[in-house]
């Protein structure tokens, strides 16, 4: 797997380095990674790209809510070392679509899948996480997709 090879290499390149922001939060990407392996070993199924795409992702939003209260609480220091940790993840995430991008793709889901209303969207979400897993925000896109569909 190319991802998983890419974080064990910018691992030891963070040691070499004497990087200690780096090496702790790729440090937690592994360990992350470690506990889905196992999760999915014992569900009987293998651990693809796109399960790690979306375990980096997970692991930004936890670091921007985080780094959301830690602002409001005036707490700089804390913030900043989640501020240097989703920039380390996001070195490992592809080049994430910006909004017309999205838009389009939205438009095109919708077309391909012939969705008429809200009780469609399922339906464009499976599509999108399928085709842009790790490049979009599903978050950001569903409030897209009721937009277009409502």
């Amino acid at each position: 797997m190319a991802l998983r090879e890419a974080i064990t290499e910018e691992l030891k390149a963070a040691m070499r380095a004497g990087d200690k922001t780096r090496l702790s939060t790729i440090r937690l990407m592994q360990a992350a990674l470690k506990d889905r392996e196992i999760e999915a070993r014992t569900a009987g199924k293998d651990l693809v790209e796109d399960d790690i795409l979306a375990m980096l992702q997970k692991m930004i939003k936890q670091r921007q809510e985080s780094l959301r209260i830690y602002e409001e609480a005036k707490r700089e220091d804390l913030a900043a070392q989640e501020r240097a940790e989703i920039a380390v993840i996001s070195t490992f995430l592809p080049k994430q679509m910006d909004e017309a991008e999205v838009s389009a793709a939205i438009g095109a889901a919708i077309a391909e899948t012939g969705a008429a209303g809200m009780k469609d969207m399922g339906k464009v979400m499976a599509v999108l996480k399928e085709r842009f897993a790790g490049r979009m925000d599903f978050g950001r896109a569903s409030g897209a997709i009721k937009a277009k569909l409502g």
